[in-house]
C-alpha cells in the first residue's frame, strides 16, 4: 500500500512536466505574430526621421541658397533723390555769363567832392596841416606869446602853430603839471626849474615860461611849425 502511494505521488508530478514541454514544443513550432500597435510605431518613427532630416536640411539649403544669390542694392532717399537734382550744363552757365544786364536807360552820377583849399604851412611842418590862426584875447598869456613870436620875426601861422602845440602840452596853464614826467608850465619844461633861466618866478609868471619856451623852441626845431610837425609825429616836442 505505501509502495503505490509512493509510486503514486512520484508519478503524479511527472504528467505537469510532459505537459509543459508538449506546451513548450507547439510553441517554439508556431511562428511569431507581428504585432498592428509595432507596425504603427514603424512608420511613425520613419516618419519622424524623415521630418527631422527635412528641419534639418531644409534651412541650411536656403541659407546656402541666399548666399550663393547675388547681393541687392540698397534703396536709400538719398539715390532715389539723385533723379530730381537739377543740373546746369557748362555752356549754359557760360551763356547765362554772357549776359550783359542793362540799366533800363537809367544812368547814376555821383557829385563830385568839394576840393579842399589849401593851407599855407610850414616846410618844416610833418603832419602837413598848420593850425588855423585865432586873435588871442587881450591880456591872456596867448596874447603875451602873440607879440613875443612877432617880436622874433615869426608870422601869423607860427603862431597858430604854437598855439596848437601848448593847447596840447598844457593848455596854456601856468601852474600845468605832469606827475608822470614832472614837466611843468605852459611850454612843459622838463624839470620845470629849467625856466629859472628866463625868471626867478617861473613858477607862476606866464611871460616868463613863454619867453623860456620861445627859446627853447627856436633852438632845438627853428620855428613853432616845426616843434608843431614833431609832436604830430612822436608825440612830444
Amino acid at each position: 500500500m505505501r509502495r503505490q502511494q509512493a509510486a503514486s505521488a512520484v508519478a503524479v508530478p511527472a504528467a505537469p512536466a510532459a505537459a509543459r514541454t508538449s506546451a513548450a514544443a507547439r510553441t517554439s513550432a508556431t511562428p511569431p505574430r507581428w504585432s498592428r500597435r509595432r507596425g504603427v510605431l514603424g512608420v511613425f518613427a520613419a516618419f519622424a526621421v524623415v521630418g527631422f532630416a527635412a528641419a534639418y536640411i531644409g534651412p541650411t539649403g536656403s541659407a546656402l541658397t541666399q548666399a550663393k544669390a547675388e547681393e541687392s542694392v540698397p534703396v536709400t532717399l538719398y539715390a532715389t533723390g539723385l533723379g530730381d537734382i537739377q543740373s546746369l550744363e557748362l555752356a549754359e552757365a557760360e551763356e547765362t555769363a554772357a549776359v550783359s544786364l542793362d540799366r533800363g536807360g537809367y544812368s547814376v552820377g555821383v557829385k563830385p567832392k568839394p576840393t579842399p583849399t589849401p593851407t599855407a604851412t610850414s616846410t618844416s611842418s610833418r603832419s602837413g596841416w598848420a593850425p588855423p590862426f585865432v586873435t588871442p584875447d587881450p591880456g591872456s598869456a596867448q596874447a603875451i606869446a602873440y607879440d613875443m613870436v612877432h617880436a622874433r620875426g615869426w608870422g601869423d601861422d607860427q603862431f597858430a602853430c604854437l598855439v596848437a602845440l601848448w593847447n596840447r602840452e598844457s593848455g596854456w596853464r601856468v601852474n600845468a603839471y605832469n606827475r608822470s614826467s614832472g614837466a611843468y608850465g605852459i611850454p612843459q619844461a622838463l624839470p620845470g626849474s629849467k625856466m629859472g633861466s628866463a625868471g626867478a618866478d617861473w613858477e607862476t609868471n606866464a611871460a616868463t615860461q613863454i619867453a623860456w619856451g620861445l627859446g627853447y623852441i627856436g633852438g632845438r626845431y627853428g620855428t613853432p611849425c616845426g616843434a608843431w610837425g614833431h609832436s604830430q609825429s612822436t608825440g612830444w616836442y
